[in-house]
């Protein structure tokens, strides 16, 4: 595929963007920044959770695979739900969901609450992301598209910054109760901005009235959007780059550096900061190498996954009981390009779909990562249990679902670059046609 503008991207009809489209989409988007902390705020709390559960290794992964399993399992209806009922109505339900679920595991008395707790907090994160792509979609043009998405995701970001430096503050400061109860505000003050403020589209923007028809709308809508080879190679392209840091910043990763490494919680936390510090910075420049070069996402996202794969074999196999800090350090700057990377995938599923179907797309791709993030979780739980806690051993399985990630790119490319030059001459040769 060939390098191509901005301008190449511009579709008849985009919405203008402006003033009024970003303080829009920065309520929409503040909706996900809190998420993203109640998503996060057991990778600080890991160490807490096993101590006040009582709950091994295994147990304690299934917080986060239950959670993960809800979110992944939510992405299809969820796509399905923001196109037929709009950004608004699926976000304030979203918000209501997680708001109670971050509530309810501050006052878990038992593992069995607190498993709720998060499986309700994980049904309403599901709802976010999705719909603050179709917001952005809708208020801005589609040639902002890369950079929009890079910004959401940059946004997420800095929600899980908050839960590394303020919510492991509070959680050993005030404790368990208070820093969970307290941290549910923010669910219910971007409630009110969001019931204030927040419109599905720009007045002369309305999308076009769409044939809802229940059951058989539902499996056209999933249909056409598994047929496009985009939808499909979004989705693996999400599943191969974004579980490694994933894993690393939901769970595992503090463990990892204060058990295996030998680090204190302080030095692991700074370097648990230093992910989300080079995943914003990283997605800054990805999203604007994307937005000027779209043959370039290909080469990013393959370019991301193999610089994770060394450097967590490195890392792994160092010849010593530790690893350098020096060589920690690489390891999180490179996972920061994780979150990044898997971003692209919506931008080989967006140009594959119209926009009657980008929500379901959409859901479609975001199931990758958080699919191979869960299988991941599980994977490392169970063989720290059963290998005594062996990290190089648990952590190998981040290797296996990089190569089957891998398989499916590189088999879904061609195709995928083919139909994306098909559908892009169609849209000229539509452009071209129409009346002036």
């Amino acid at each position: 595929m060939s390098s191509s503008s901005s301008s190449s991207l511009t579709l008849p009809g985009d919405p203008p963007g402006g003033r009024r489209a970003v303080t829009v989409w920065s309520v929409g988007v503040s909706v996900y920044f809190v998420a993203v902390i109640f998503r996060t705020s057991l990778g600080v709390a890991g160490l807490d959770a096993a101590d006040r559960f009582h709950v091994n290794a295994s147990a304690l992964s299934t917080f986060s695979i239950l959670q993960l399993l809800v979110y992944a399992g939510m992405q299809i209806p969820v796509g399905l739900m923001v196109d037929r009922l709009g950004t608004k109505k699926v976000l304030t339900l979203g918000v209501v969901l997680f708001t109670i679920g971050q509530l309810g595991f501050a006052f878990s008395p038992t593992y069995g609450t607190a498993l709720a707790s998060r499986a309700l907090l994980g049904c309403g994160d599901a709802m976010t992301f999705i719909s603050v792509l179709r917001l952005g979609s809708r208020w801005f043009p589609a040639r902002r598209g890369p950079m929009v998405a890079q910004l959401a995701g940059l946004v997420g970001m800095a929600g899980n910054l908050v839960s590394t430096l303020v919510l492991a503050r509070l959680l050993h400061g005030v404790g368990w109760t208070a820093a969970f109860a307290g941290s549910s505000v923010a669910g219910v003050v971007v409630l009110v901005l969001m019931l204030a403020f927040l419109k599905d589209h720009p007045e002369g923007h309305e999308p076009e009235p769409f044939p809802h028809r229940g059951a058989a709308y539902v499996r056209r809508q999933i249909a056409a959007s598994w047929r496009e080879p985009g939808t499909r190679l979004g989705l693996w392209v999400h599943f191969t780059t974004q579980f490694p840091a994933m894993v690393f910043l939901l769970l595992w990763g503090l463990p990892f550096l204060v058990e295996a490494q030998g680090l204190s919680r302080a030095t692991a936390g700074e370097l648990l900061t230093l992910v989300v510090l080079s995943n914003m910075l990283i997605g800054l420049v990805y999203g604007q190498i994307v937005a000027r070069h779209h043959a370039a996402r290909l080469p990013l996202a393959l370019g991301t996954v193999l610089a994770t794969a060394t450097v967590w074999a490195a890392t792994l196999a160092y010849p010593a009981d530790h690893a350098p800090m020096w060589l920690l350090v690489v390891l999180c700057v490179v996972l920061g390009a994780c979150g990044p990377a898997s971003m692209i995938g919506f931008d080989f599923a967006r140009p594959a779909n119209p926009p009657e179907r980008q929500g379901t797309a959409s859901g479609i791709t975001n199931m990758g990562g958080f699919i191979a993030s869960m299988t991941t979780l599980f994977a490392v739980g169970v063989l720290l249990d059963a290998t005594g806690e062996s990290y190089t051993v648990a952590f190998s399985a981040v290797f296996v679902l990089q190569a089957l990630g891998l398989s499916q790119i590189l088999r879904l490319r061609k195709l995928a670059a083919r139909r994306e030059r098909e559908r892009l001459v169609a849209s000229r040769v539509e452009t071209v046609h129409v009346p002036a």
